[in-house]
């Protein structure tokens, strides 16, 4: 380590009760205060390489500590805090991890399927071709296309517990 960066540290370091005044006159909370303070020290140090030697150090940490204080209050800013659950309570959707499940039991009950009837259901359930279609590329006729369809459906809805007020309630959903 050069004489230079020796003096730039220690330089840095002269500062800090500096920045702390500063940090607590933006944040008006003694811990975040220190806080700020800390992290404008880190990126301070690891950025003293790209510090230019001869210009005002403090007016260099001070720009550093006041950025990022605004860059976390932009951030906060956004934040809703929900200690007791009140407001996660009145959002009308689902957690995801219940659709991640769900698809993981799709997945499951479908890799159970013979492979024409999971041929056929993906073309038409999942590809949204006709049933003309997917019998040319299947080449078998279309009544076959369409049994197969309904037949895999039916097995999907007996591996999965559904039975056809739940199909067809899950189809009217909006």
């Amino acid at each position: 380590m050069s004489d230079a960066e020796t003096a730039h540290q220690q330089e840095l370091v002269s500062h800090v009760t500096a920045l702390r005044a500063f940090a607590r006159s933006l944040a008006n909370d003694p811990s975040r205060a220190d806080d700020l303070v800390q992290e404008t020290v880190l990126k301070a140090w690891s950025n003293l390489h790209n510090y230019t030697a001869g210009t005002n150090m403090r007016a260099w940490l001070f720009t550093i500590l006041r950025n990022t204080f605004y860059s976390e209050f932009r951030k906060v800013r956004h934040e809703v805090e929900d200690v007791d659950g009140k407001f996660a309570a009145q959002v009308s959707e689902r957690a995801s991890q219940d659709g991640v499940m769900d698809m993981r039991d799709f997945e499951r009950a479908f890799a159970l399927l013979p492979a024409d009837q999971r041929e056929a259901l993906t073309l038409v359930g999942a590809s949204g071709l006709t049933y003309e279609e997917a019998s040319e590329i299947c080449g078998c006729a279309v009544g076959t296309v369409k049994s197969r369809v309904n037949r895999a459906r039916a097995k999907l809805s007996e591996i999965l517990g559904m039975d056809e007020d739940d199909d067809t309630a899950a189809s009217s959903d909006p």
